[in-house]
């Protein structure tokens, strides 16, 4: 018997480990890591491993640290070099990759300072050449890389290999890409203060190294990764011309392979099980690929794109169209919270109860207007109980300009109504000669985080009274993860978790609104949806019976869209009410004008969110559906 073939890989070039998380991935990368060492050990031998920065690793790092201190890892035998450094950059800036490997593994490790190596971000220019050949000889003489660790930049670079680097290059001074400035802008505050240049290994440097893992994690990942696996090799996408190596591998998880062949289009790998789910996708992405409405595709047009076996299986196209027709038509609703006159069991929410108690997580002070503003209004406008639970401060998103603006007004209040309080005058001052002295690697003091937290939250206020939304409704949770001072957060704990629980208790609502944007560059909105979802599951544990009736729907829309594929309820919105939202937006005066930690997106957030809303609209229409001005997206969770 000939043995069945596998061909769900078929269309990559390299080969790619998929993990449900983070966090799998990395454990799977840390045990080769150790795997290597301890071989290298036994045959007496140092092991040279090549390590990348940024927020990839970081998980991966905290992996090899635990595997240190509790299973007696050691690295007293390893040698290290890292692929890039900053130019000019100071060893000790916070933003320094010799700082970031000092925090994140070299101090928590056994590791001879002597041993591990970083480019010099220090040195005058005149004399960067000669230190990358010198960098070039410690790998050579050190044996070469047994390993490179590497991340990808959504451009495809890696290291500081921008579009274009070649094949052949080598350790050297580069001038980083614009849009790689944009994506690392959220480590400095803003834009004009991210080094234009920088020393990173080559390319050809990479490519000698005996073994290469290459670790992506995230939905804005996808895209490039590809790229980088199923396309040609071209140094306009450099990860991909690791398509050279014999031994490399991808380690994604599962958000960052949604774009490959196998999950993207599976029906042209091999047999697939034609759900409705599947179904839909096929149809949706048929239609817009020959641009045409759903309702005028015809046999020909599946047979011809490699959905003949759908056509078997399902029969005749017209029937199949109508199916997804109906499923699309379906997901539209004007009433977000049920419509309670209308008897179709296919509506995206249940028509009772009516009215509904809701809640809106925005993880920052203005997610909730940004990624569904147009149904915010709606669901109070329909009648429901609308709360917000604002998560964070958002206080690092405050400029110091824009801080500094508010203190003078509060100065200015006390002179003008001559109001003789000392205490209040103290701080002012303090926060104020604080500011006019602070350095731009220095961390907010505790007061002027709070002053900017103020801030945020007087805007989140005044959102909701645009809104309509009564004082009692209005919750800030400020989560303890968040308050760090620094971009970097801590890991989700207990007091969030318990925060939440008490909160939700509290409302008992029937539908909770979380962010499901995991595009945000540092990570908020991540730990943020991860807090909700805890604190659900352990209610949900503990037998709460309210939660038999609480439905949670997923917004995006600051960051990213969903996938029209994806969508389960798409609420349109009219060209007044496209204004309205834009409105609300504008309220939030501190993030207006200029966007901190954009990312690779220089637009404004109430650019960015009609761009997506109108874009959600046109495709629905393209698709043969009613053409709107704007549609706000959501994904129904099953917790």
């Amino acid at each position: 018997m000939i043995k069945e073939i596998d061909f769900t890989d078929s269309l990559e070039k390299i080969p790619v480990k998929i993990f449900p998380s983070p966090k799998e991935g990395s454990v799977f990368v840390a045990n080769k890591i150790a795997a290597l060492i301890r071989k290298k050990n036994a045959e007496g031998k140092k092991c040279v491993i090549g390590l990348a920065t940024g927020s990839t690793p970081k998980s991966l790092y905290a992996e090899l640290v635990r595997m240190h201190q509790e299973e007696g890892l050691s690295f007293k035998e390893v040698i290290t070099f890292n692929l890039d450094q900053y130019y000019p950059m100071s060893k000790d800036a916070l933003q320094s990759y010799h700082y970031f490997m000092r925090k994140y593994l070299f101090e928590h490790t056994d590791i001879d300072p002597k041993n591990y190596h970083l480019p010099d971000g220090t040195l005058p220019k005149e004399k960067v050449k000669e230190h990358a050949l010198q960098y070039e000889k410690q790998i050579e003489d050190a044996g070469g890389l047994d390993l490179q660790i590497l991340g990808i930049g959504v451009n495809g670079h890696i290291g500081f290999n921008e579009p274009g680097s070649s094949i052949f290059s080598k350790t050297r001074l580069v001038t980083l890409d614009n849009s790689t400035r944009q994506a690392n802008s959220f480590e400095f505050g803003n834009m004009n203060q991210v080094p234009r240049m920088a020393i990173t290994m080559g390319i050809h440097t990479i490519l000698k190294s005996k073994e290469i893992i290459l670790m992506a994690w995230g939905q804005n990942k996808a895209p490039v990764i590809k790229k980088a696996v199923e396309d040609d090799d071209t140094d306009e996408i450099p990860a991909s011309l690791l398509q050279h190596h014999d031994d490399c591998c991808f380690v994604i998880d599962e958000t960052a392979a949604s774009e490959l062949t196998r999950f993207k289009s599976p029906w042209l790998t091999g047999e697939c099980e034609w759900t409705e789910k599947m179904i839909k996708k096929a149809v949706i992405n048929l239609a817009l690929k020959l641009k045409k409405p759903v309702l005028s595709l015809t046999n020909f047009d599946y047979n011809d794109n490699g959905l003949n076996d759908l056509i078997t299986e399902k029969g005749d196209a017209y029937e199949i169209n109508l199916q997804v027709f109906y499923l699309l038509r379906d997901s539209i609703t004007g009433w977000p919270g049920g419509k309670p006159t209308d008897s179709r069991s296919s509506h995206p929410e249940r028509n009772t109860p009516f009215p509904k108690r809701c809640i809106i997580f925005s993880p920052h002070p203005d997610d909730d207007i940004i990624s569904m503003g147009g149904t915010f209004m709606r669901l109070h406008n329909q009648g429901h109980d609308v709360h917000v639970a604002y998560q964070t401060s958002g206080n690092i998103a405050v400029t110091d300009e824009f801080a500094t603006r508010f203190l003078n007004f509060a100065v200015g209040f006390e002179q003008l109504f001559d109001i003789d309080d000392s205490k209040s005058k103290k701080i002012l001052a303090e926060a104020h000669d604080y500011l006019a002295k602070k350095q731009t690697s220095e961390k907010d003091t505790e007061e002027i985080r709070a002053i900017k937290g103020l801030i945020r939250q007087c805007e989140a206020r005044a959102t909701c009274k645009y809104v309509g939304i009564k004082d009692e409704n209005i919750h800030f949770q400020n989560l303890p993860f968040y308050e760090t001072g620094t971009i970097e957060k801590n890991p989700m704990g207990e007091a969030d978790v318990i925060k939440t629980m008490e909160l939700l208790q509290e409302i008992k609502p029937h539908i909770i609104y979380c962010a499901g944007d995991f595009a945000d560059p540092h990570g908020t909105h991540k730990v943020c949806f991860d807090v909700v979802l805890t604190a659900l599951e352990r209610l949900k544990s503990a037998g709460e019976p309210w939660l038999k009736d609480c439905w949670l729907w997923l917004y995006k829309g600051a960051w990213q869209e969903w996938d029209i594929t994806e969508i389960q309820m798409a609420v349109p919105m009219s060209p007044d009410q496209v204004l309205q939202k834009r409105n609300g937006i504008f309220i939030h005066q501190s993030q207006k004008d200029t966007v901190p930690f954009q990312g690779s997106d220089d637009r404004e957030f109430w650019q960015r969110a009609e761009a997506r809303n109108s874009n959600t609209a046109q495709l629905y229409a393209q698709l043969g559906l009613t053409q709107y001005a704007a549609m706000e997206a959501f994904v129904r969770w099953i917790y």
